[in-house]
C-alpha cells in the first residue's frame, strides 16, 4: 500500500503519479527505464485498465517492455510510431537547467532516442537527484565491444584535458563478465566527480570513434517532476519557466501495488 512506502519510494512514486497527468487519450508516449519510471509505466497501466486510457508505448529497454505488456500498455517499436507525443523518463542526475545524467541502467542509448523523438520529454525523480553541477554520478558512455580498450584510453585521454575533478574509467560489468546493454553494446563509467562543461563534454564523447552515445541528455527535457518524500511534487516547466508545488494524495486502493515484483 502507498502508506507503507518508505520516503523515496513514496517520492518516486508522487513524481510518477504527476507525470501521468500529461497523458491524454491517442497519445504515442515513450516509457524510460528504471525504479522510477517503472512507476510510472505502472501508473499508466492503470489508467489504461480502470479508465480506458487509449495509448500506444515505446519502451526503451527489454525490462520495460514486459513491463508494460504485464500492466496491459500497448508497446510498438519507434519505426512503427514514427514521432511521439510525449517520453517521460527518470534520470540519474539533474541540474538547474533540467540537463541530465542517465543511463545508470545501461538504457541511454533507447532513452535519447526515444526523448529526442518526442515533442516533449518530461523527467521523474525523487529530489535526491537535483545537484548543482553534474558529474557526481559516474557518466556512462556506450561503446562498441571491438576495440573497447582502445576506445576506453582515448576516452581517458579526453578527459585529461576537459573540465573535471576526476579521471578514472570502469568498464561496466555484471559478475566476471562486461555489462552488455539491450543493443549488444558495452558501457564505460567515467567517474569525473564534477563536469564543469556539460554541452562541451557531450559534445567531445561522441567524436571518439567506437563511442556510440553518452548519458549527457542536454536541452532535450522540458519539464522536470520532482517527487519529495512527505507527498509533495514540484513541477518545474523548462519552456515556461514556471515551477509550481502541490501535495499527492495516495489512494489506498491503487491496484498498482498488487504483485510488485521488483
Amino acid at each position: 500500500m502507498a502508506a507503507d512506502l518508505s520516503p523515496i519510494d513514496k517520492a518516486k512514486f508522487v513524481a510518477a503519479r504527476r507525470a501521468v497527468d500529461y497523458v491524454q487519450s491517442g497519445m504515442k508516449v515513450g516509457l524510460g527505464t528504471g525504479s522510477t519510471a517503472a512507476w510510472m509505466v505502472r501508473c499508466l497501466g492503470e489508467m489504461v485498465r480502470e479508465e480506458g486510457l487509449k495509448i500506444v508505448g515505446v519502451p526503451t529497454s527489454a525490462r520495460t517492455a514486459d513491463l508494460a505488456r504485464q500492466v496491459g500498455i500497448e508497446v510498438v517499436s519507434l519505426d512503427e510510431a514514427k514521432w511521439l507525443d510525449v517520453t517521460i523518463d527518470g534520470a540519474d542526475e539533474f541540474d538547474g537547467e533540467a540537463n541530465l545524467i542517465k543511463g545508470g541502467g545501461g538504457a541511454l542509448l533507447l532513452e535519447k532516442i526515444v526523448a529526442t523523438a518526442s515533442d516533449q520529454m518530461i523527467v521523474i525523480a525523487d529530489a535526491a537527484k537535483e545537484v548543482l553541477t553534474l558529474g557526481a554520478f559516474p557518466l556512462p558512455v556506450e561503446v562498441i565491444p571491438f576495440g573497447w580498450q582502445t576506445t576506453k584510453a582515448l576516452l581517458e585521454e579526453t578527459i585529461e584535458s576537459l573540465d573535471v575533478l576526476g579521471h578514472q574509467t570502469t568498464l561496466r560489468m555484471t559478475g566476471d563478465r562486461p555489462f552488455i546493454t539491450d543493443e549488444g553494446n558495452y558501457i564505460v563509467d567515467l567517474h569525473l566527480q564534477r563536469i564543469g562543461d556539460a554541452r562541451q563534454m557531450a559534445l567531445v564523447l561522441n567524436q571518439i570513434p567506437g563511442v556510440v552515445e553518452n548519458g549527457l541528455f542536454i536541452d532535450i527535457c522540458d519539464v522536470v517532476v520532482v517527487g519529495h518524500g512527505d507527498g509533495r511534487v514540484t513541477v518545474r516547466d523548462v519552456t515556461a519557466g514556471t515551477q509550481e508545488e502541490e501535495t499527492m494524495e495516495f489512494v489506498e486502493s491503487d491496484n498498482l501495488f498488487r504483485d510488485m515484483g521488483d
